[in-house]
């Protein structure tokens, strides 16, 4: 892990979208069924390996309508990022909602387990893997994608400051350091469920990662870890 400051002004935040849709005919297919057939295309793929063709065909529409439903195809990937990251479970409500900073990584990573391995989602995580080796042409795209992690993690980060502050946490508890290892086992555990790791070898390994924070024994008892 870097020693470099974790930014302040990071967020999670996608940059806002410009207008995507013209005044005209009504749109001849559903709008959020097309996006999460294109955030599975995307999530499968990655970012430049989809092309307009796999879209336009997976969708059943023709390019004109993905250009007056979403602009184009870096609009529709902003749009995919705010699908994906949406619902009653997020990165930011396991935060808040954990009693710790322990906690909230520990369910961060069980979070991830889950996901990376699901039955009906293409494996490993739509942030970690859709843009990781990209042209200069897609630039920007990776760094939205950096900056949608950055965020999870400063949000760590200070959930582990604000615990170590109440005393949940030991004095000499390493945030810094916590929240990045958190973060590259996530990641880590996203290239493996992509190898064809199963959720119970991504379990074994976010055992094996709580050892790593203080207190770890009554912490790990407390969440259900033997």
């Amino acid at each position: 892990m870097s020693t470099t400051k974790i930014d302040p002004s990071v967020t999670t935040a996608v940059p806002p979208l410009a207008p995507t849709r013209k005044k005209g005919r009504p749109l001849s297919f559903n709008r959020a069924v097309a996006l999460n057939q294109a955030m599975l295309l995307f999530w499968q793929h990655g970012y430049e390996a989809t092309s307009l063709n796999d879209l336009t065909s997976t969708l059943g529409v023709k390019p004109s309508s993905i250009y007056t439903a979403f602009g184009d195809k870096k609009q529709l990937f902003l749009q995919v990022l705010e699908h994906y990251m949406a619902g009653p479970v997020t990165s930011e409500s396991i935060i808040e909602q954990a009693v710790d900073g322990q906690e909230a990584a520990y369910h961060l990573m069980l979070a991830a387990a889950d996901g990376f391995t699901g039955l009906h989602t293409p494996k490993g995580c739509l942030l970690a893997s859709s843009a990781i080796s990209c042209s200069s042409s897609a630039n920007d795209v990776k760094q939205v994608l950096a900056k949608i992690r950055l965020g999870i993690e400063l949000k760590l980060f200070n959930k582990i400051v604000a615990s170590v502050g109440a005393g949940l946490l030991p004095p000499d508890t390493p945030a810094q350091a916590l929240a990045g290892l958190t973060m590259a086992t996530i990641q880590g555990m996203s290239t493996l469920a992509r190898d064809g790791a199963s959720k119970d070898k991504l379990l074994q390994i976010v055992h094996a990662v709580m050892q790593a924070w203080p207190n770890e024994n009554i912490k790990l008892a407390k969440t259900g870890i033997h």
